[in-house]
C-alpha cells in the first residue's frame, strides 16, 4: 500500500452537483440546467449527463451567453456529459 504524503483533505475535494437530464428532449435539459445552476455560488461546478444529441449545441452556447464556463464536453456510452462552471457573481 502506497502512502501519499499529501493527501487530500476533505476541503480540498470540490462538490460537484449533479443533473441527470437522460431521456429528456429540448428544451427541457437546459431549462433543468438554467434552475440547478441558479441555485449554485458563482464558482461552483455542476455536471449534467444528456441524451439529447442537441444538447451538443445548446449547452455550450447556455454557457456562452449566460457567461458561464464549459469546462468539459464528451460523448459517452450513448451520454452527453458536461462539466460547467458557474460564472463568479458580479460585484457592482
Amino acid at each position: 500500500m502506497k502512502n501519499d504524503p499529501n493527501p487530500p483533505s476533505a476541503s480540498d475535494i470540490e462538490p460537484i452537483t449533479q443533473v441527470d437530464a437522460c431521456g429528456l428532449f429540448c428544451p427541457e435539459p437546459v431549462m433543468l440546467l438554467h434552475n440547478k445552476i441558479r441555485d449554485l455560488a458563482g464558482g461552483q461546478k455542476l455536471r449534467i449527463i444528456a441524451t439529447d444529441p442537441s444538447t451538443t449545441r445548446d449547452i455550450p452556447k447556455f454557457c456562452l451567453y449566460l457567461g458561464h464556463e464549459l469546462l468539459e464536453q464528451q460523448r459517452r456510452d450513448g451520454k452527453y456529459i458536461y462539466l460547467i462552471r458557474k460564472k463568479s457573481s458580479d460585484s457592482g
